[in-house]
């Protein structure tokens, strides 16, 4: 079966069992509609959501992402201790932050290569690497 844009964020939550509410839905249809990668803090997400005449408090929208990154449907990625980015892209990759906008986007996967890692302390495994190159205006 083929999915449309009206079907993909219903898929994509029962992909992860995620129980399909009314909100998360919606956020969902933003998020993934279209098909394409999204990178959205919680307050874009929410004008977004607002813009498209959607009744969601900001609240509803961190819980929500919250939800949606337990369940392995977007990453967290943290630009700094007081600005977090959520990712649908879910596979490993680095990013651009641009200081100059306060956007982030996705760098080119085969542009970073690690030759070893750090070993994790005792009873801890490494779970992902984050890497994100911060750009600012010559």
């Amino acid at each position: 079966m083929k999915t449309t844009t009206e079907n993909r964020g219903n898929v994509w939550l029962n992909s992860a069992n995620v129980r399909p509410t009314r909100q998360r839905l919606a956020l969902a249809h933003l998020l993934v509609g279209d098909g394409q990668n999204r990178h959205v803090c919680a307050e874009s997400l929410h004008e977004a959501a607002i813009s498209n005449e959607l009744s969601v408090s900001l609240a509803t929208v961190y819980n929500t992402l919250r939800v949606f990154c337990d369940a392995g449907l977007m990453h967290e990625i943290r630009v700094d201790g007081h600005k977090s980015y959520f990712d649908t892209r879910t596979d490993d990759h680095p990013h651009f932050y641009w200081e100059s906008t306060g956007e982030l986007t996705d760098a080119p996967k085969e542009s970073v290569r690690f030759d070893t890692l750090p070993h994790a302390p005792e009873g801890f495994e490494v779970s992902r690497v984050d890497v994100v190159v911060r750009l600012k205006n010559k």
